[in-house]
């Protein structure tokens, strides 16, 4: 599968004279791959149109009562949820505009230590020991 930028090259190339083994390697590309682009077996791949509508509006009153029921509410389980209702958009999107629409509600024990006060307390190299295993003395003989 070529895109269509390496078709038009390939096709003007081809009306320079260039052979089809020169374009293939030019491009990168199987030799049978360019020949049959240039006699018209196959075409470029066509991008789908981008949805002019976003799908996620429909959900989003859904989403944002199941955040007020459940702050702390797993994203997954939400997608899950809205899937089985007609949503069909990947899960990666979904969390995005969970993210940009900033409809999880902000919980403090969940936030990070990021900008918080916070107690550094100093460790010089060697103050501390660590213990990695354990030494057992044998257990008793029954």
């Amino acid at each position: 599968m070529i895109s269509q930028e390496e078709d038009v090259e390939a096709h003007a190339l081809r009306r320079q004279g260039w052979a089809v083994s020169a374009i293939a390697r030019h491009l990168g590309r199987d030799r049978k791959t360019i020949r049959a682009y240039l006699n018209g077996v196959r075409e470029p791949v066509k991008r789908k149109p981008v949805l002019a509508v976003d799908l996620f509006d429909a959900f989003e009153a859904y989403v944002r009562q199941r955040f007020v029921d459940n702050p702390h509410g797993w994203a997954v389980t939400l997608f899950d949820e809205v899937t089985a209702v007609g949503y069909e958009v990947a899960h990666a999107t979904f969390t995005r505009k969970l993210r940009e629409g900033r409809l999880r509600p902000a919980c403090e024990k969940c936030a990070p230590a990021t900008g918080r006060a916070a107690v550094v307390i100093a460790h010089p190299p060697g103050a501390e020991t660590q213990w990695d295993s354990m030494e057992l003395p044998d257990p008793p003989a029954h």
